[in-house]
């Protein structure tokens, strides 16, 4: 316990030294990301969760193993959801973090020669495994929540990819248009149905154009989910429009024994809309 004691007091007061050591290391001919940054504030930020890793490693000579290991997920958490470390390949990452080991395994030979005692080897090995362990939990851990967080981000990402891709446009203050573009599948049906009646409630829409002519491909189960944003509408009080229907879509609609004579369609979106304005001039 007393070589313990003196172990993380050596530590403790080498942290800086050590931090220091790792970043004036790092080669920035084969590094990324967050480990070649000139930015002066992107480096200070490095230096010091660097630096609280440190801090806690010399704890690994006080502390259980699992209470150590449990203080060190929230830093493990915070530096896998850092947007710079997100950004930086993962590997280069790991690289890092055996650079730091086999420094630690060099600190421990260090503090061995520079006691004024005899340290049998067999306790420099134990010293060594139990950095070793805390390591291989630390890289895993990280690669864990640096996924998590990857995951978290592509999710984000792609649902505001759906929201994008299903605009509904005000044409006045109380009609709009909904462009659909590309290919469509199940998925993506499911978000256009709800983010359609949502931004129709939101923003008092009464007539809804509904333009599929930059659709590619479409299939059964998507053309099922069209139809019933058309009938979702009309029970919100939200006359739609369709236009632009493929050939290939309408023999889809017939197969699904869908009734097209009450569904407004227009060959084009100009027709549409050109009718519809007559209809409200007409109205006036």
């Amino acid at each position: 316990m007393r070589l313990n004691k003196q172990l993380h007091e050596f530590f403790m007061n080498h942290t800086k030294q050590m931090s220091e050591e790792w970043y004036k290391t790092i080669d920035k001919q084969k590094s990324t990301g967050v480990y070649v940054t000139d930015n002066p504030d992107s480096i200070n930020r490095l230096k010091e969760q660097n630096h609280e890793f440190y801090v806690h490693m010399a704890n690994l000579f006080l502390e259980e193993r699992d209470t150590l290991c449990d203080n060190f997920t929230k830093w493990i958490h915070k530096i896998a959801n850092d947007n710079a470390h997100i950004e930086t390949p993962i590997h280069h990452v790991i690289r890092e973090f055996l650079r730091v080991r086999d420094q630690y395994f060099s600190y421990i030979n260090r503090f061995a020669e520079e006691m004024d005692e005899d340290i049998e080897q067999h306790r420099i090995d134990q010293w060594k495994d139990q950095i070793q362990a805390v390591f291989d939990h630390v890289v895993l851990q990280f690669v864990e929540g640096t996924h998590n967080a990857s995951l978290k981000q592509l999710k984000a990402q792609q649902e505001m990819i759906n929201e994008l891709s299903s605009p509904v446009i005000s044409i006045s203050t109380d009609t709009a248009l909904l462009p659909l573009v590309g290919d469509i599948d199940t998925a993506r049906a499911k978000v256009i149905l709800e983010n359609t009646l949502q931004q129709c409630t939101e923003k008092g829409v009464d007539q809804l154009f509904i333009d599929l002519s930059g659709v590619v491909i479409i299939d059964t189960m998507v053309a099922h989910e069209i139809f019933q944003l058309i009938d979702a509408l009309s029970l919100i009080g939200v006359k739609a429009t369709l236009s632009g229907i493929r050939p290939e879509i309408a023999v889809t609609a017939v197969q699904l024994g869908i009734p097209m004579d009450r569904i407004s369609i227009e060959s084009t979106l100009s027709n549409s809309i050109a009718k519809n304005v007559g209809s409200l001039s007409r109205r006036k």
